[in-house]
């Protein structure tokens, strides 16, 4: 393992000798974007996916580098989440992980780098959407993670971690026992007697690059709206939204009805000194009238 990558070794494309196959795009674009140091060879050997190397006399795969990045990735959100979660017990550190670190979660990372424009994929991944399938994005990710490990060391590979993770470790901490933003809208509203969510969801785009938008409508009322590739993903983040309005509408009502508390409080109470002659115990009505006691 390399302590530390020289930024001169890594000027330029990723190799003198790319060939992205399939038109993949030369990764100098995503190196530039993961701002780590990393080595040529080393992210072009990251992108390689085996149905590339099966068409191209077997050059070196990602596979190795994934297993690795997978392990590296796990350290690190394993690590952030026991110090910044000290209250929360095994278990449900133990979901967390799992929710982070889920192929799902993966590729939508993945997708925020527009990782799988720079995949070397084989024909047959090509056609079929292998750019965009989650699976190959999330293994593509974790073996870039193990590269940069490999290159820079684990300084350099947890510092990637915490830009590209830390945001969904945010939001999967938010999250209610199932850890999904469907499971937690649903536990709220059973709570609050809202009714149960209905979800709607428009399709378009080719096959190959469908897109999906989400609304979510609860008691007659529409909370929230979403977008993704997958329709999983529109409705996770229509539910995420309903959730927040729900969550915040709560919040008002529960300042509003305290505030009106204590108006209704201040009203009815007067000191003490207010009160009048007759109210006062029979006893300090006696000494106030200057009677002695029996002697």
């Amino acid at each position: 393992m390399i302590s530390g990558c020289r930024e001169e070794d890594v000027v330029g494309v990723a190799s003198q000798s790319w060939e992205g196959g399939s038109n993949a795009r030369d990764p100098a674009g995503l190196r530039h974007a993961l701002g780590v140091p990393i080595m040529p060879k080393s992210l072009e050997r990251a992108l390689t996916h085996r149905s590339y190397a099966y068409e191209h006399d077997n050059p070196p795969t990602n596979e190795r580098l994934e297993f690795l990045g997978d392990s590296v990735l796990g350290l690190v959100v394993t690590d952030t989440l026991f110090r910044g979660y000290p209250s929360l017990p095994e278990g449900q550190l133990a979901k967390l992980r799992a929710a982070v670190v889920q192929m799902g979660a993966l590729a939508e990372v993945a997708r925020e780098l527009n990782l799988g424009a720079y995949v070397r994929l084989g024909r047959g991944e090509q056609v079929t959407g292998g750019r965009d399938k989650p699976s190959i994005l999330a293994d593509t990710l974790e073996a870039v993670i193990g590269a940069v490990y490999i290159d820079c060391g684990l300084p350099e590979a947890s510092g990637l971690v915490h830009r590209l993770f830390d945001p969904v470790i945010d939001r999967s901490a938010r999250l209610g026992a199932g850890l999904d933003w469907k499971t937690s809208l649903q536990e709220l509203t059973a709570g609050e007697l809202l009714g149960v969510p209905e979800y709607q969801v428009e399709e378009s785009g080719p096959d190959h690059q469908k897109s999906f938008r989400a609304t979510v409508r609860i008691g007659g009322r529409v909370l929230g709206s979403g977008e993704g590739r997958t329709k999983k993903a529109a409705e996770q983040q229509a539910a995420e939204m309903a959730w927040t309005t729900i969550t915040a509408e709560a919040a008002e009502a529960g300042r509003a009805a305290r505030a009106a508390g204590n108006t209704d409080d201040t009203t009815d109470d007067k000191p003490e000194d207010d009160k009048p002659e007759d109210d006062k115990p029979e006893d300090d009505r006696g000494e106030a009238a200057g009677s002695a006691p029996e002697g």
